[in-house]
């Protein structure tokens, strides 16, 4: 089951039915099944705070991914901070909405094991990111 939820932000406008679709085909893509995943929409505060108190980083960031897989099932909670992926977007000249599904399927595909941690892997993400998006 996928969810989608909020801490002290509004609600993005989302298609939650298309949204599930799309997340479940990519996972599919990747040999893995869609178990239980919570989108936690937050703002910079929040992604702070538990940047801080679980990954002992200290700085923003656009998404945050626990990993509760039990392969072949993918399961966790996918923090996103709308402030970051808004001025991600304006940074990237697209739309909110354009940047938004980048970073929900950003989650899923760490939640596949894709990393993004060297520039090669950071590439490999963002290849992977597009031809996801063009799926959706």
């Amino acid at each position: 089951m996928i969810r989608f939820t909020t801490d002290n932000v509004a609600m993005p406008q989302l298609d939650e039915q298309r949204l599930c679709r799309w997340i479940t085909s990519v996972a599919a893509c990747y040999g893995k099944r869609v178990g239980d995943i919570t989108y936690i929409f937050c703002n910079d505060d929040k992604i702070l705070s538990v940047n801080r108190e679980f990954l002992t980083h200290d700085y923003y960031t656009d998404v945050i991914t626990f990993d509760y897989s039990c392969f072949p099932v993918i399961s966790g909670d996918i923090f996103i901070s709308l402030d970051t992926v808004m001025s991600n977007a304006q940074e990237q000249g697209s739309s909110f909405t354009d940047e938004l599904h980048r970073i929900i399927i950003h989650g899923v595909l760490h939640l596949t094991g894709q990393a993004d941690k060297t520039p090669e892997t950071r590439l490999e993400m963002t290849r992977k990111e597009n031809l996801a998006l063009q799926q959706f």
